[in-house]
């Protein structure tokens, strides 16, 4: 019996390793699973690259209606509007965030600051941001002058950045933010008749 036994198991051991070996060669015929496995290794970096592109795409459209924000509302200085009105920097302000639209947090978020100058060539357009990339808001006001004087309105807003890829960050202030600024510069009209 154990010779039986023994020719059974050797038997069972053979049918085994062929079977193993069969399904190993079919494993590495078989093409089924190609596509998954290929798109596996592709799928992180091209997810990646369309999240960095929509990201990129919508911190340049709160850009735009940043920039045409600021356009429309300092039409207001320009024209005279705002001074004849009484507008204070918060009165502004909500004249601002009335043509965003709920893009931005205008009440925690958006900053106003509206001075005037003596000539174009002493404004300062340079980004308020300190060494670490604070924003500076201590020198921020409201001053929208009087008739024919040079004015510069900007608006500010620290967008929040979440995709940066290989060292290609969006951020440029603290915070991971982008600092989505408008400059209007411009001479405000002679709205009380003439200059003085």
């Amino acid at each position: 019996m154990t010779m039986i036994a023994d020719m059974q198991a050797r038997l069972r051991r053979a049918i085994e390793r062929s079977i193993a070996c069969v399904a190993a060669r079919r494993f590495i015929r078989q093409q089924d699973g190609a596509a998954a496995v290929e798109f596996a290794m592709v799928a992180a970096p091209f997810l990646a690259m369309v999240f960095a592109i929509l990201e990129t795409a919508m911190v340049f459209f709160a850009g735009q209606a940043l920039e045409t924000a600021g356009s429309d509302s300092a039409r207001l200085i320009m024209t005279g509007q705002a001074q004849t009105q009484s507008f204070d920097q918060a009165k502004f302000k909500g004249a601002v965030c009335d043509r965003i639209y709920g893009l931005f947090d205008c009440a925690g978020g958006l900053y106003v600051d509206v001075k005037n100058y003596s000539s174009f060539a002493a404004i300062n357009t340079g980004k308020p941001l300190d060494a670490a990339g604070n924003l500076q808001t201590a020198t921020f006001g409201y001053q929208p002058g009087g008739p024919c004087n040079i004015v510069v309105v900007r608006l500010m807003y620290q967008w929040p950045v979440y995709v940066s890829l290989l060292g290609l960050n969006l951020a440029d202030s603290a915070g991971n933010k982008r600092l989505l600024m408008s400059t209007v510069a411009f001479r405000n009209e002679p709205y009380l008749g003439s200059c003085p």
